[in-house]
């Protein structure tokens, strides 16, 4: 018996209890499903490290794509090989950044990101997953335009986790609920470690978690925007759950809410006959894939 078979068995007789939870370290797959004749299209899984949070002042030091094919009910079959590139920024990296990502001045000196190389990984794709796409595409956008013609779903916010039993989002933790654990915060490990949290049944429906975050990327939203409202109606606004935003960012100044299709008419009610009180015209902006997690909507 070799010891890699001695120790999986001493993994399994640990699973028998309910005092133990094991978790494995994820061996990245090639092949998820095999395949079946069933017709696949093309995914990318990105992910960027930068030198902080603030896509208008911050930059990229890492990019990792990772494609992959799926099939329309969700199922995932082969995983391509990644695209990864360090990228020297026009300012320092932080030590902070440096502790987070492991990414330090002396592996970026010089790189810089190959984008003819880039656009080929993405030609063909329908679709670009991260795990906070809102964080992404804004810096992902700003890198190259290809990533402002490509729809947008995110593994993070369009996965149902909380009503699956999951108390939290992060990559690792997600990871870890599912019994496996990886080398995380390098871009191309973060990129497999996903696909195979998407590749996976969610444990209370028991549906590919890919399956659910492509029902809810394919549904439109409506984003409406409450400007000018009252400021005494603020916390009903809140308890809405409206979010404000107070940036100069080209959009207004205003509380705002993306509600599905089936909710704009209630929702454009509610502002009329509870916060302005009257027949008001409320700005809405219909948001899809294609827009959805960027800075333009």
């Amino acid at each position: 018996m070799t010891r890699s078979t001695a120790l999986e068995t001493l993994a399994r007789q640990l699973e028998t209890s309910d005092d133990y939870r094991v978790l494995r370290r994820l061996a990245p797959r090639r092949i998820v499903t095999p395949g079946d004749g069933t017709p696949t299209r093309k995914a990318i899984f990105l992910d960027l490290e930068t030198t902080g949070l603030d896509p208008a002042r911050d930059e990229i030091i890492e990019i990792a794509m990772v494609p992959f094919t799926f099939s329309r009910d969700g199922r995932i079959f082969e995983i391509g090989e990644a695209f990864a590139a360090l990228r020297e920024p026009s300012v320092p990296i932080s030590a902070e950044i440096t502790a987070l990502t492991g990414i330090d001045a002396a592996m970026v000196a010089g790189k810089t990101v190959d984008i003819a190389a880039m656009r080929l990984m993405a030609a063909g794709a329908v679709l670009v997953i991260a795990h906070n796409a809102a964080f992404d595409r804004p810096f992902a956008e700003r890198l190259d335009d290809i990533f402002t013609t490509l729809p947008w779903a995110c593994s993070m916010s369009q996965v149902p986790w909380a009503e699956e039993g999951f108390e939290g989002t992060k990559l690792g933790y997600l990871a870890a609920r599912q019994g496996f654990f990886f080398d995380g915060h390098r871009a191309a490990d973060d990129c497999l470690a996903a696909i195979e949290l998407l590749a996976r049944p969610l444990p209370v429906s028991g549906d590919l978690a890919l399956a659910r975050l492509l029902e809810t990327a394919r549904r439109p939203v409506w984003r409406i925007w409450a400007e000018a409202a009252p400021f005494a109606m603020k916390d009903m606004l809140k308890a809405r759950r409206y979010r404000w935003n107070g940036d100069a960012n080209g959009r207004p100044r205003a509380w705002f809410i993306d509600v599905p299709d089936d909710r704009r008419d209630e929702e454009l009610a509610f502002l009329r006959t509870e916060i302005y009180r009257h027949d008001a015209d409320p700005a809405t902006v219909r948001i899809t894939a294609y827009d959805r997690f960027s800075e333009r909507v």
